[in-house]
Parts: structure tokens; sequence; C-alpha cells
């Protein structure tokens, strides 16, 4: 692999891979300021590597990966923005039909369709159908996504359950709560990478992150590499996660 190649002092020692990789993709305005170009370049440049990254988890191992793609919060950017952001999620949802068929990728999307545009929401449902069936690593799409939200809404959910008699008080756990948001089934993430250097979690997988790894990286996402992600992994395998032990 690639991974190992490139870094021999890595590669003679046992290497765990993070099961589940979180990247909140950050810094495309930034990148496309600093060369005086407009926001939408930014985030097609961020297009591109979000292929390549993806594709690229895929080859080393990592079972699940989770991208923070548009938050609950992204509304609230210029419109010019946002179509621009409606525009480019459309032209890749028509590609991934066939884009990460070859990997075996499973596609997911996380967060609230409701505001999307009935093509968009179409397209989604029409790449988690038709990719349901690989048996390859499994890629959630943060889109319209917010923890808080997220968290609300498996609260309301079981609050149904218990008004209806399916659930009563006591059988309410950590379990319960897992099981109703929207990375059911899925192991929590072992490791967050969020380019761009700002240290905040920014409303992303708060309750899955309990005992995550943060990895904070002083690169903005189009400038994001392969090399970068062997770093991340790198500094993961260095940690001591005791979860709360000695």
């Amino acid at each position: 692999m690639a991974f190992l190649k490139r870094n021999k002092k890595v590669s003679e020692e046992p290497r765990i891979l993070p099961k589940h990789i979180g990247i909140i993709m950050d810094g495309n305005g930034r990148w496309a300021k600093k060369r005086k170009l407009p926001r939408s370049a930014g985030h097609n440049a961020g297009g591109k590597v979000f292929r390549t990254i993806t594709r690229y988890c895929s080859d080393i191992g990592i079972k699940y990966l989770t991208v923070y793609a548009f938050s609950t919060e992204n509304w609230k950017r210029p419109k010019e923005e946002v179509d621009a952001l409606m525009k480019l999620f459309k032209d890749y949802l028509e590609e991934a039909l066939t884009d990460f068929k070859e990997d075996s990728i499973v596609v997911r999307f996380i967060g609230d369709k409701t505001p999307f545009s009935d093509d968009l929401k179409a397209l989604m449902i029409e790449n988690e159908e038709g990719s349901k069936d690989r048996n390859g690593m499994v890629l959630n799409i943060a889109m319209n996504y917010g923890s808080r939200d997220e968290i609300v809404r498996a609260v309301k959910n079981i609050s149904e359950r218990v008004k209806n008699g399916e659930y009563d008080i006591d059988s309410i756990d950590e379990d319960l709560i897992s099981d109703n948001l929207y990375t059911a089934g899925q192991p929590d993430p072992d490791l967050i990478i969020r380019p761009s250097g700002e240290y905040r979690i920014s409303n992303f997988l708060l309750w899955q992150s309990a005992y995550t790894e943060f990895v904070i990286m002083n690169k903005l996402w189009p400038d994001f590499k392969k090399e970068d992600l062997d770093e991340a992994i790198n500094i993961f395998n260095k940690r001591n996660r005791r979860f709360g032990g000695v």
C-alpha cells in the first residue's frame, strides 16, 4: 500500500487503522479568497479533493468515512454561495451514481433531507438505493446535518415510542440513543480530522465523538493530500486511547 511505502518507520511497527474516520472539510472559502477567486471556486476544488480522499480511504481499508459537507447552519451563508453549493451537490450526485461503483463504496446521506429540492432528494435516494448492496467502505455524506438537531430528533423519536408504549423510561440508555441517530449500527469515529487549523467541533458528531481522537491540521481542505491523511493516521497511532481507564 502507498501508505506503508511512504513511511517505513510506521510500517516496521504494528499499525492500527481507524475503523471510522470523520472529516470536517473546512477552508474552501479561505482557499478561494487567498487566490482572489469566488468562493464557489474553492468549493469546486474541495469537491475534487473529496473524491480523491474518499477513494484513498477505501483503498487503504477504512471501513467507514463520514464527511461534513453542509451543516444546518450553512443556510445562513449568502444566497449566491448556497445556490452554487446546491448546483455542485447536484452535479456530484449525478456523477456519484457511477463514480464509486468500481470501488464498491456504499453511499449514505445523514442529515435532514427535507429542505433540499425535489431533484436533489431524488438523487440522494437513487444513490443510496443503487449502492446499498455493495460490500465496500460506507461513505456517510453529512448534508443539512447538525449534531444537536440529530440528538433532538432522536429524543423526539424515543419520546414518541415511550408515549405509544413501545419503551418504558428505564429502557432508555446510551445504546437506545445511539440506535436513534443517523449513524445507527455504525461504530463511533475513532479519528476526526479538521483541516484549516480551526479548533472547533462545529456541531459535528457530538454524541458519537465522546472518545474520538481529534487531529487539527493547518492546511485548507482544497490543499489536503493523501499524505496528510497518512500523517493524521500516524498521529492517531501514537495516541494512548484509555477510554476513561488507566
